[in-house]
């Protein structure tokens, strides 16, 4: 199957929070990350999506230099790997499981992010606090999972930080904690300036947050766009029945059954001439992760990259 890519704007005076150039990682015989590129603009939200071991979990490790790995990565300007010290005053990272000691009260955390990190902002922790339910004088051991979570966001948004990295940071937490998190990320949080990226398989929840999308797999980067690219680039129609064969000479990029009709999702068909065959929409992020990951199996080396216009 020929490779197929799709455009991505970029600000030419955006500087870049992250560049990679043939970054690579590997485990044995393990291969985590397959010398990808990558750049990520300051002031972006992205999305990394993949299915578990596709290598996000890793790609983030190499980020905030928890990891060694082969190619070129600055993070901020820096080498990650060898001045992870210097990098950490502007990075702050939640991952999957907020771990906070459970024995410690929530003032005497504050005491503590207050006297080790020198960007941190105790009046502005205490501002988020003040919007949930959780007490000064609660220890985290009678905090729920949900209210650990606002805990640690208050936490990582009163740093004054350039880079914010979230790996699957609402798992487990019910749909209220979830919104509730994404928009204090965007309302209290996000300024325009600073960047974003976060990992989740619950793509739906961050579909109208994101500003750019990557799908990675295998350790490769399969998909990369802006948001306004994916929107203008790709189309589910609904098909009419009497339409089907004709849809399908334009080569659509998936087709699933929905209640008995055809959904076909095509990638820069002009949607006048889509909107003859059925009911078109645009598509999902998850919609679009499956028909992605259907032609990754189906081809194997198929590709869906971004390049610069």
């Amino acid at each position: 199957m020929p490779q197929r890519r799709a455009a991505r704007r970029k600000n030419v005076n955006a500087m870049a929070t992250i560049e990679a150039r043939g970054l690579r990682k590997t485990f044995g015989t393990t291969v985590a990350l397959d010398g990808i590129d990558l750049h990520v603009e300051e002031g972006r939200i992205l999305g990394m999506i993949g299915p578990n071991g596709a290598g996000k979990t890793t790609a983030l490790n190499a980020i905030l230099g928890l990891t060694s790995y082969e190619g070129e990565l600055k993070v901020l300007g820096r080498d990650p790997w060898t001045n992870r010290d210097g990098l950490m005053r502007d990075v702050s990272f939640i991952a999957d499981v907020a771990v906070l000691p459970r024995w410690i009260r929530v003032s005497q955390l504050l005491d503590y992010v207050a006297g080790v990190h020198p960007k941190f902002n105790r009046a502005k922790a205490e501002s988020f606090l003040a919007k949930t339910t959780i007490k000064l004088t609660s220890k985290v051991r009678q905090l729920s999972k949900g209210m650990v979570a606002q805990l640690h966001l208050a936490l990582v948004m009163a740093i004054d930080a350039k880079l914010l990295v979230l790996d699957e940071p609402t798992l487990g937490l019910d749909i209220l904690y979830r919104k509730q998190f994404y928009d204090s990320l965007l309302n209290d949080y996000f300024d325009g300036t600073r960047t974003i990226v976060v990992t989740t398989h619950q793509v739906e929840e961050i579909q109208d947050v994101l500003t750019d999308l990557m799908f990675i797999n295998q350790g490769r980067i399969v998909l990369e766009c802006s948001m306004e690219e994916f929107q203008s680039r790709y189309v589910e129609v609904m098909m009419h029945p009497d339409y089907i064969a004709g849809a399908r000479s334009l080569k659509p990029l998936h087709e699933r059954q929905v209640f008995g009709r055809s959904v076909m999702l095509f990638e820069n068909v002009d949607r006048g001439q889509l909107a003859a065959l059925g009911d078109v929409r645009t598509p999902s992020i998850a919609d679009l992760f499956v028909a992605v990951m259907g032609n990754e199996q189906g081809a194997g080396s198929t590709e869906i990259r971004g390049q610069e216009k």
